[in-house]
Order: C-alpha cells, then sequence, then structure tokens
C-alpha cells in the first residue's frame, strides 16, 4: 500500500502507484504545440513587462474601464478564480469555506442526506427508548438522608448504575454514527464534484466499508481507553489524598494524549472511505496528512463541535421542558426518592428532540470531516487537479 497522491471515488479500489500520472494542463486549443513547449528565446531579467491591452501603446487613448482590476475582467497580477463544480472551489479552504461546504452539501443533496440521517435518527431513538424501558434495571436509588460511609457507597453504586445503563446507548449511537458517516462521506464526494447522487447509490457505495470503519472506531475507542486507564490506575490504587491528587494529574495528562491522538487520527474515517484504504493504512494516512496543522485541524473541530452544542442546546431546552410540562410525575419521583421514573410521554417528546438534532448535526459533523480531509490533500498532494479532471472541467487532460 503506498502513499502517493490520487483521488480513489468510492466504489473503486486503488491501484500502486496511483496518483503518479498526475493530471497537466491540455494542448493550447490555438494548436501553437504541446502544453509546456515554451520558446528557447526569454527575455532577459528586468525586461519582462505584462502584455500591452488591445488598443494601447504609444499614441494608444487611454484604456478602456476594466483594465487593470476594473469591471470588464480581473486586473493584470491577479490570480484567476478557482473552479467550483460543487459545493466547494479546488484550492485550498478557509475554515468559513469548509462549514459552508458542508452546509451546502446537505442544501444541494437534501433528499438524500435527509433520507440516510431521518432513517437512522429515528431508528437509533425508538432502539434506544425500548431498551432503557424494558431491558435495563432500575438505576440506584440515592437516600438524601445518608451520612457518612453510606454516602459514599450510594454515590458509587450510582455511578457504577449510570454506566451500565449508558453502555446500551452509547453502542447504538456509535453504530448509527458509522452508518451516517460512511453514507454521507460518499454523498461528499459526489457533491465536491457537483455530481448527483442517490440514497441507494451511496448506500451502495459505502456498505463494503462498513466493517473497516467499524474496527478503526472500536480501536481508536480502545486505544483512548488504554490510556485513560494508565493515567487513572497508579493514583486509584494508592488510595489517599496523595492518590487523589495523582488521580486528578493523571487523568489531565491522559486527557490531552487522547485529544492529541484523535485530532492526529481524525482524518483516518474519509481516507478510509474514499482511497478504500485498510484500518492500519488510513491511521497514518490521517497522520501525515494532519502532520504540520494539527492546531489548525484541532480549531476547526473544536468550532464544529461548539456548532453542534449550541445547535442541541437550542433544541433540546424547549423540547426538554415540553416533555417535563406533559410528564410531571417523573420530576416528583426525581425530587422525593431521587429517581427518574419518566413516562411514555416525556421519552417520546425527548426522542423527538433527539431526532431533530441527530438530523442536524450528523451531516455538519460528517461533512466537515470529509472536507478537511479534501483540504489537507489539495494542500499537500494538488488534489484540486486530479478533482478538476474527474469533474470534466475544459483544459485539463483527461487522458488515463
Amino acid at each position: 500500500m503506498n502513499d502517493t497522491p490520487g483521488w480513489a471515488s468510492p466504489g473503486s479500489a486503488p491501484s500502486e502507484g496511483q496518483g503518479a500520472d498526475a493530471p497537466r494542463p491540455s494542448e493550447p486549443v490555438d494548436g501553437s504545440g504541446p502544453a509546456g513547449n515554451w520558446s528557447p528565446a526569454q527575455p532577459s531579467a528586468g525586461q519582462w513587462s505584462p502584455p500591452s491591452a488591445p488598443g494601447t501603446g504609444p499614441g494608444a487613448p487611454p484604456p478602456a474601464a476594466g483594465w487593470g482590476g476594473g469591471p470588464q475582467g480581473p486586473g493584470w497580477g491577479q490570480p484567476p478564480l478557482a473552479a467550483k463544480p460543487g459545493v466547494i472551489p479546488l484550492r485550498p479552504l478557509g475554515v468559513g469555506e469548509i462549514l459552508d461546504g458542508a452546509v451546502s452539501t446537505m442544501r444541494a443533496h437534501w433528499r438524500t442526506v435527509l433520507g440516510i440521517t431521518l432513517t437512522v435518527s429515528v431508528i437509533t431513538q425508538i432502539a434506544i427508548i425500548l431498551v432503557e424501558r424494558f431491558l435495563l434495571p432500575e438505576p440506584a436509588q440515592i437516600d438524601p438522608n445518608a451520612t457518612g460511609t453510606e454516602v459514599l457507597r450510594q454515590a458509587s453504586d450510582s455511578a457504577q448504575s449510570a454506566v451500565f445503563n449508558g453502555v446500551p446507548s452509547m453502542l447504538i449511537t456509535m453504530i448509527a454514527t458509522l452508518v451516517t458517516t460512511s453514507v454521507l462521506t460518499v454523498v461528499i464526494s459526489r457533491s465536491v464534484l457537483g455530481r448527483p447522487v442517490t440514497l441507494s447509490d451511496a448506500w451502495a457505495e459505502a456498505r463494503s466499508r462498513l466493517p473497516q470503519l467499524l474496527g478503526l472506531t472500536l480501536l481508536l475507542a480502545l486505544i483512548s481507553a488504554a490510556i485513560m486507564a494508565v493515567g487513572l490506575l497508579p493514583g486509584m490504587l494508592i488510595g489517599s489524598a496523595a492518590g487523589a491528587g495523582l488521580v486528578v494529574i493523571g487523568f489531565t495528562a491522559a486527557l490531552a494524549v487522547v485529544i492529541w491522538l484523535m485530532v492526529r487520527f481524525c482524518l483516518a474515517s474519509p481516507a478510509l472511505m474514499l482511497e478504500r484504504q485498510s484500518i492500519t493504512a488510513s491511521m497514518r494516512r490521517s497522520a501525515k496528512l494532519v502532520r504540520g496543522a494539527w492546531w489548525r485541524t484541532f480549531g476547526i473541530l473544536a468550532l464544529t463541535a461548539a456548532l453542534t452544542l449550541v445547535v442541541a442546546l437550542v433544541i433540546t431546552i424547549p423540547f426538554t421542558l415540553i416533555a417535563m410540562s406533559v410528564d410531571g410525575g417523573g420530576i416528583g419521583s426525581a425530587l422525593t426518592n431521587g429517581t427518574t421514573n419518566f413516562g411514555w410521554p416525556f421519552l417520546i417528546v425527548s426522542g423527538i428532540g433527539e431526532v431533530i438534532i441527530t438530523t442536524i448535526t450528523y451531516p455538519l459533523s460528517a461533512g466537515v470531516m470529509a472536507l478537511l480531509y479534501i483540504d489537507q490533500r489539495i494542500r499537500r498532494e494538488a488534489l484540486d487537479l486530479e478533482l478538476a479532471r474527474a469533474a470534466g472541467l475544459p483544459g485539463y487532460d483527461t487522458r488515463s
């Protein structure tokens, strides 16, 4: 497996040496010769000047308005506008362009995006509600009158119960995220080229990569859990005041390492999907693309997380208030004996809010991740030329 530049559209396996045949400008249309056939007689240093506009020269009238940057066209020395066959211009992207590209993909392919996210979100929430309602045990109760060691014991039991009850929901959510991420990455790769894509096409392209994507997700989760265990275990074994301080230090250090690694490997998922890479090769690919741009990548991911959090809060607060207003029994039990025995009205209303949140945030997160991957490859490997050729833009060699 190589690391050479190349664009493997979903559904096609990469070949060795992919990208060695780099795209190049086509031959001039005026038949003056092949591209790059420069004349051997070049002006000496200091004698080069821009070509004159039509009608210029000694004794010619002043140039028309627009030459040199007027309304008729760009001025001399200004770079040409980048090609934009799809949702992003084919050049290095700014932060706003990455976010705008993710939102533009949602608008341009709203049927496909809404179809996958809404379907997965509804199934996910129904599964979570049924599991929490019928399969999980009742959460541990806390006695408000307890004192001394009994308080610590009840707090420990409550924490263990919360962790145990949260595992099924976490697994269901992880599977839902995998499915939506895989399909939406395909949709975004097509939208960059300006090509239409249906839900059935995107699913057909993505489903063969789901086992590898699941393995990548589990591997990253295990790495994070192992690092956190190493950071927390020494302080937990000591068990004194010094041990508590060591737990705080170990947790902080382990969290910093986990964040660094997760940002380093954040582009592994799109590399696995779009380049048809293996799990380990996609992780190496991500590390190579993020190298030298860790802080920029971290900033974009943090901004995306902040935006999704704001969206979640804006939707969660009113739906939670409505749910509590239609189901007062759960609030009463929470205030009296510390249990949250909410009924079906609360679960249904809050579930609808969660469906709306995930339907909006899934495409945004997946879009930012995929466009970050494309942006880094444009910056490092001139992927914009490959994309322009794949989009069939004029002026690029379409021969293999």
